[in-house]
């Protein structure tokens, strides 16, 4: 007789090495320390249900609730083979267990106190030194229903205008470019009152340090510098060319021409690997007040003037385009009288016209035109009919206005030709911790926290469809996915610092060119690497076998980067 077979398969790929990382972090712990579960509550703990859906998450590139359940009954031996969670069961992952989930984290009070934990975990695991923290917003958009009280509204979109979204506010740590602190706002909310709120739940995860906090111009709010100040902290950020600002910066930039010694240039290296020039700037200080509830607050802060290089050459060729479009279309108002061609008869029109045009290309005081009223006289007989030599006339006199000219106001083209490209940056920090070229290297820097957008809106995580509704599981499933994007992000860096430590480039990771070193490999391809690998167990009456697809030479190298030992995969064959 024939012994009864039974053999079953898993995918295991990456899920492993994700589940393991987050336990390096002791996340399912610092979950159920806030996440506290009723005394009749039965099956895994909410930190445990927390950990797994996220890894869920990152290795299957789905947010979704409905699959997670039927996902969990194929992969519970290997669920229980890494957690050794005998008790899991597929009824803590159903939709109502996890929408539940999503209501607890979206409790502001009940989620700052797990970033906050979770953000102490990384500094202390990961042996990190924060010094720089970048702050900015940015916005999910969705078919979502709205009302007054809900995080859904329009607003100044980042992606669709046509579109409702919801707005999140992120304090990121440089260089990484890791979440620290989030924040979830309805979508019509402005920037500018979102920064303290940010800054004060940094400060609560790194006690201790000085930093400096990088934002862009709506960080620049008189209030917001005053606060960081206040708090002993540095800021930097550029401020927003409008009002006091543009005059400021024309005087500036007027009072510096031809100072050339006293001109700071900073230069990088291009694609090509050539040195060049990035940019110049100047720098002068001044004190700053700002009285609130009759309380003055006085300190001096760094002005930094900058030019951009790059941006200066476009914004002069885009200058001279926008006045040739103006100086054409000005003169197209009027053209020459003849068979439907409409004419201008009264002089606001074509003052109105002439305007709209400068306003349109803004180049209001750059250009200045002329025009002249013309007149046609015309005699015409009066009443039916070709009438006699004493058949009553009349005069009628048909006005027209003409362009006659379109000149160029040279000194003010000149004058705003110097400013073009420059920018004015502000900083309480001092020159010695924080130079001139520090600063601008930093601020361009700022696709670092951009990074983190793109990946919390785009593959692997997917922000953009959002498959929640109601405004609780929306910011529940935002700040879950923020802990995702942390994750990415930790498994990047950690990689890329081993690499360099070790002068080291890891090959295999490019399909099409095998043998090619990086020693920049981004996660989702150090992701990759782990596809295919299957649990495969084979029942027999008397035993079971479980085998691995065993790890190549690049798995094991990936894993020892991580500081993970490949028992993170090999322990399933021995349970």
């Amino acid at each position: 007789m024939t012994p009864e077979l039974n053999i079953t398969t898993e995918r295991i790929d990456d899920f492993p090495l994700l589940l393991a990382t987050m336990q390096q972090l002791r996340l399912p712990e610092i979950m159920d320390r806030h996440l506290t579960r009723h005394g009749l509550q039965e099956g895994l703990s909410w930190g445990w249900i927390a950990t797994i859906w996220l890894a869920h998450i990152l290795s299957q590139g789905d947010h979704r609730k409905l699959p997670v359940q039927g996902w969990v009954r194929q992969a519970r031996e290997t669920i229980v083979g890494i957690t050794g969670l005998s008790e899991l069961g597929e009824l803590d992952f159903t939709d109502d267990r996890l929408t539940l989930l999503l209501r607890r984290l979206s409790q502001v009070s009940t989620w700052q106190a797990i970033e906050t934990d979770l953000g102490r975990s990384i500094i202390r695991v990961y042996n990190l030194k924060p010094k720089q923290m970048r702050v900015d917003a940015s916005t999910a958009s969705g078919h979502h229903a709205g009302g007054d009280d809900s995080l859904f509204q329009f607003g100044h979109s980042k992606d669709d205008p046509t579109l409702r979204q919801v707005k999140m506010m992120v304090a990121a740590m440089d260089p990484l470019g890791l979440p620290v602190a989030t924040q979830v706002v309805a979508g019509h909310r402005a920037d500018d009152p979102l920064y303290i709120p940010a800054v004060d739940q940094v400060l609560k995860i790194i006690d201790g340090v000085e930093l400096l906090f990088v934002g862009d111009c709506k960080m620049g709010a008189l209030g917001t510098r005053a606060h960081i100040q206040r708090l002993g902290h540095h800021y930097l950020c550029p401020l927003a060319q409008a009002g006091n600002t543009t005059s400021e910066l024309a005087q500036w930039v007027a009072a510096f021409a031809g100072n050339e010694h006293d001109l700071h240039s900073v230069y990088g290296e291009n694609a090509k690997g050539e040195r060049e020039l990035l940019a110049q700037g100047y720098e002068l200080e001044r004190v700053v007040t700002l009285e609130e509830d009759r309380v003055k607050q006085s300190w001096t802060e760094r002005v930094l003037l900058v030019r951009s290089e790059k941006h200066h050459k476009v914004l002069l060729t885009g200058l001279e385009k926008r006045l040739d479009q103006a100086t054409a279309q000005i003169l197209a108002l009027t053209p020459p009288p003849g068979r439907g061609k409409r004419q201008i008869r009264e002089e606001s029109a074509l003052i109105a016209a002439a305007s709209a045009i400068l306003q349109k290309h803004e180049v209001k005081g750059l250009l200045i035109y002329s025009f002249e009223r013309q007149e046609t006289h015309r005699t015409k007989r009066v009443g039916p009919g070709r009438g006699g030599p004493n058949r009553p006339q009349r005069e009628d006199v048909a006005v027209r206005y003409q362009i006659t000219a379109v000149d160029r106001c040279e000194e003010a083209v000149e004058v705003h030709r110097q400013t073009l490209g420059w920018r004015i940056y502000v900083t309480n920090a001092p020159a010695e911790e924080l130079s001139l070229e520090q600063a601008i290297l930093a601020y361009r820097d700022e696709w670092l926290i951009e990074r983190g957008f793109h990946r919390l809106k785009g593959a692997p995580l997917s922000l953009n469809p959002l498959f929640v509704k109601r405004d609780d599981q929306v910011t529940g499933l935002i700040n879950l996915l923020s802990i995702a994007v942390r994750m990415l992000t930790l498994i990047e860096f950690v990689v890329r610092r081993q690499l360099k430590q070790n002068q080291e480039q890891l090959t295999g990771l490019i399909a099409n060119n095998p043998k090619k070193g990086i020693d920049n490999p981004t996660t989702e391809r150090l992701l990759q690497a782990f596809d295919k690998i299957t649990l495969t167990i084979v029942h027999l009456p008397d035993q079971v076998i479980r085998h691995v697809t065993p790890l190549t030479a690049l798995q094991v190298r990936i894993l020892e980067l991580l500081g993970l030992p490949p028992t993170v995969y090999t322990r399933l064959t021995k349970l």
